[in-house]
């Protein structure tokens, strides 16, 4: 590993989170402060060392409840004095607001980086009717999105869907193994109590439920909840100052190879994430085999499954034998998979959910369902073009 490598310069020193749940009915900045406040006393700081702020998506409009309060609000709310902040949609997934922080310290532009993610997708879809991600107006949705809309592809779920068909295709993977993914966040999550979805599921509840958009099923897409997570950045010299010991971030993936769509790319059973991941491991002296516990993205499950490919947890084709059963991705597997329940079950707090759980099991702290002597997690965000993932180190 190269020892110019920016990572080595910040650690993650503190983590908070909100109430997590269904049609909570409180604010997004109600929850955000929440989660912030948590994480700067877990960190043992002060709002007056805090002096990065950072989010994803920002303040802007994709669907109601999605982006949370901007980081102009957040900043007053707090009265933080802030030497460097920044918020954007673009970038490698949810955690692009990381790693821009990450940057931040190392520039040394700031000491300590607040980092937000905040929904309240559940409590905004209890109105008469629910909005499409994208426009009906073609004219209006994004330019690589225009071409979907005449074929009646107006949400996610439809865009994800063409993605497991062509794999299991190319590979064999059956539906009775993608059913895995939803079935192992379903048992995790019953160990977790800020879960939304804590009821056993079995294989047959799963091969029972509506078709969405063939082959993905209702629990195969993920849960609208209400939920605010937060992490801090700081300085890798300020570690012995901490109130816990800090989690390392030994390597970042950022990278993006492939064209900008969700429906162009040269080889589509491939996604951004194998771009990033590839990036993240170039980054790094550790290897898979070194992982002990992954929070992978799973706004829908087959994005779950591209990413076990991506970071090379299964060979090319392979994931459908890798996950069958259940037992290689369970607590007590050899990849213990989204151990908080995940975004099936969980609820869908995008990355910053995952990337609190591990962060939680890297500490030793995720009673119940705790990974033995965890060491080394991995967290990835995104799918289609949007894609990032960390390496994180106890």
């Amino acid at each position: 590993m190269r020892a110019s490598n920016f990572e080595a310069d910040s650690v993650i020193s503190g983590i908070g989170q909100s109430q997590v749940g269904r049609r909570l009915g409180r604010s997004g900045l109600d929850l955000t402060l929440e989660a912030c406040l948590g994480a700067i006393a877990d960190a043992g700081l002060t709002r007056d060392d805090i002096d990065g702020l950072c989010s994803w998506p920002g303040e802007v409009y994709v669907s109601d409840g999605f982006s949370g309060p901007g980081v102009p609000q957040v900043q007053d709310a707090l009265r933080l004095k802030l030497q460097w902040f920044h918020a954007g949609l673009e970038g490698p997934g949810q955690l692009g607001a990381v790693v821009n922080a990450m940057l931040a310290v190392s520039a040394g532009l700031c000491r300590h980086v607040l980092v937000y993610r905040t929904v309240t997708e559940s409590t905004s879809q209890m109105g008469p009717s629910r909005a499409s991600a994208l426009p009906s107006d073609t004219s209006k949705a994004p330019a690589y999105q225009q071409w979907m809309l005449p074929y009646g592809s107006i949400s996610s779920v439809t865009w994800m869907s063409p993605y497991a068909t062509r794999y299991m295709h190319e590979y064999g993977m059956t539906r009775e193994q993608l059913a895995q993914i939803a079935l192992n966040g379903r048992r995790n999550a019953a160990l977790n109590p800020k879960a939304v979805f804590r009821d056993p599921m079995t294989l047959d509840d799963y091969m029972s439920a509506r078709m969405i958009a063939t082959p993905l099923c209702l629990f195969d897409c993920d849960v609208p909840a209400d939920g605010s997570t937060a992490v801090i950045i700081s300085r890798a010299d300020v570690a012995p100052d901490l109130r816990v010991k800090p989690i390392n971030i030994a390597a970042a993936g950022t990278a993006l190879h492939g064209r900008p769509s969700w429906d162009q790319r040269e080889d589509l059973t491939t996604m951004a994430a194998h771009d990033a991941a590839a990036h993240m491991w170039s980054r790094t002296d550790l290897k898979p085999s070194d992982v002990n516990v992954a929070g992978l993205y799973d706004g829908f499950s087959i994005l779950t499954v591209l990413w076990l490919e991506a970071l090379r947890f299964a060979g090319k084709g392979e994931v459908g034998s890798f996950i069958d059963g259940g037992d290689r991705i369970g607590l007590h597997g050899d990849l213990p998979l989204n151990t908080g329940g995940g975004q099936l079950s969980g609820g869908r707090l995008h990355a910053f959910g995952h990337l609190y759980e591990v962060v939680t099991q890297l500490r030793g702290d995720a009673d119940g369902r705790q990974v033995v002597d965890a060491e080394v997690g991995v967290v990835a965000a995104g799918g289609g073009p949007l894609a990032g993932c960390l390496l994180l180190t106890r």
